[in-house]
């Protein structure tokens, strides 16, 4: 099925696709009388739809806690198992893409086709085998239709939601559409490979090498990596290969890019990560990649080091700072919480299935609770939710607490600058001990001359934003009240009753107002 862009056949269909998400999210089996589609049609009118209902499938395929697992396993196959272009259409591509055919040999059947786009595989002479990744035709005015019908849905049901909810929604929304647009663009993925090629050297990870003479919008010409599906148990089990130690490096890796480097690889799915038969990792598809601010890997590691200390309350203050709790939210009881949590997935008696019941369990009795989804930490936790994924591939009981916290724990040091030895970190101290005993003096000196100024957060700022802007409306409404009572008054006296009706509305608004601070 093809659809015109904007389409009524299309809309209704994206519109049915987000009702039967948000049906699923909230465990409801009906909504306005409609009917949640099915785990097949779900994915098949997902795949129809195209590229930005597929990236936005894939993040939510990632959350085990949303969907039914014959959900879960629709939406996990539309990673990379899409229909590839039609004939025509990748060979018009590819004539836009390459002016003379570079290739002594190409294949036009794909050997693997994704949302953006398929790869081939190509020869450049007799010895040099390549991946051709093609971009889908007409895939980039699909994309700013999609985000356009996205964001009108978004205003259309923006009043049903909560203050939290909203901004949730439109930080997914926002995020979503800056990264898809990125990864449209196979220049700029290019551009990503070689510069994470530079970044990471020498972390045990390899990356294919790009042909930038042969690379532009349309194509990327890259080394051909060859190896087994991350996720592929049977082949590594065959090789002997041994998984643990290739885990450790995953974790590693994104500790690295995520909370030293601050530049990471947003989508590492499992058709995006291959092991050579020498057991080496190997890091394909370089068009999600993002940047970690140096405020959100600070409120990282406060995380990780409360979480490693079991210290529940300063676990909570920083999910504050990073923005996945709200600000006035009540730190008591997001404590009681997190700690019942983490007991779940620290006891070793219990299977996963237990702990998931378990954790659902808890999780219904928070649901009230102002959690949000800030934009900075959108792909943060995906791309958390999707290491944790690939280990219950192969360890029992595999999740982030147990696992993967104390490898993360090993490398914050280093988050925070520490060097590799003893002596390199305390000549490093003393270097900068003249710069703190002045900042000391500067500060001493703005409080001696009352002229020390207080910096309020982000998060500070949204919370008194907040609640100025529901002071501002309420007030607003009640001085609206009383001035159409005195209007009235003025323009016929005989609507005496209406006007003291309006009035009296707007003193008892008055008095609502004062009695609720």
């Amino acid at each position: 099925m093809r659809y015109r862009l904007y389409s009524p056949l299309r809309i209704w269909h994206v519109f049915k696709v987000l009702l039967t998400l948000y049906m699923l999210i909230r465990k409801r089996e009906k909504f306005l009388g409609l009917s949640s589609l099915s785990p097949q049609a779900l994915v098949e009118t997902i795949t129809h739809l195209g590229a930005s209902f597929i990236k936005l499938a894939q993040v939510l395929a990632t959350r085990n806690d949303f969907f039914p697992a014959p959900y879960l396993e629709g939406l996990k196959t539309l990673h990379d198992e899409l229909p590839p272009m039609e004939q025509a259409a990748m060979e018009r591509v590819f004539g836009r893409a390459f002016e003379t055919n570079p290739f002594t040999a190409f294949d036009n059947t794909p050997i693997a086709s994704a949302s953006i786009g398929q790869v081939h595989e190509a020869w450049l002479d007799g010895d040099t085998r390549v991946a051709v990744k093609l971009r889908r035709e007409g895939i980039e005015q699909q994309v700013k239709a999609d985000i356009r019908i996205l964001t009108a849905f978004n205003r259309l049901f923006r009043p049903l939601f909560s203050h939290y909810t909203k901004h949730s929604i439109e930080a997914v929304i926002t995020e979503f559409s800056t990264m898809i647009f990125k990864e449209v663009s196979l220049s700029q993925e290019r551009a990503n490979l070689t510069k994470f090629a530079q970044m990471y050297e020498g972390m045990g990870v390899r990356f294919p090498a790009p042909y930038e003479k042969f690379s532009s919008d349309d194509a990327l010409v890259m080394s051909f990596e060859e190896g087994f599906r991350f996720d592929n148990k049977h082949a590594l089990e065959a090789h002997q290969i041994d998984i643990r130690p290739i885990i450790d490096t995953l974790v590693s890796f994104y500790t690295e890019q995520m909370l030293v480097k601050g530049f990471f690889h947003a989508d590492p799915h499992p058709g995006n990560l291959l092991i050579s038969k020498e057991g080496e990792l190997i890091l394909l598809d370089f068009g999600m990649v993002k940047r970690v601010p140096n405020e959100t890997r600070v409120a990282i590691i406060e995380l990780l080091k409360a979480a490693n200390e079991e210290d529940y309350e300063r676990f909570v203050n920083a999910s504050k700072r990073l923005g996945t709790v709200a600000y006035d939210a009540p730190v008591t009881e997001l404590a009681e919480f997190t700690e019942s949590m983490f007991e779940i997935f620290n006891n070793d008696a219990l299977d996963s299935a237990s702990m998931q019941l378990l954790a659902f369990e808890v999780l219904e009795k928070t649901r009230n609770l102002p959690f949000k989804l800030p934009q900075e930490a959108i792909y943060i936790l995906r791309v958390s939710a999707i290491i944790e994924g690939l280990g219950t591939t192969y360890i029992e009981n595999f999740n982030g607490i147990k696992d993967i916290l104390p490898i993360l724990q090993k490398n914050i040091p280093r988050a925070l600058g520490a060097k590799e030895s003893i002596l390199e970190t305390l000549i490093d101290e003393f270097r900068q001990l003249p710069l703190d005993i002045k900042a000391f003096r500067e500060t001493i000196y703005k409080i001696s001359e009352e002229s020390l100024s207080v910096e309020l957060s982000k998060r500070q700022l949204e919370v008194i934003e907040e609640k100025l802007s529901s002071r501002v409306s309420s007030l607003s409404v009640t001085i609206g009240l009383m001035l159409a009572a005195i209007f009235l008054l003025l323009y016929d006296k005989s609507c005496d009753t209406a006007a003291l009706f309006l009035f009296g509305a707007g003193v008892l608004r008055l008095v609502f107002i004062r009695g609720s601070r």
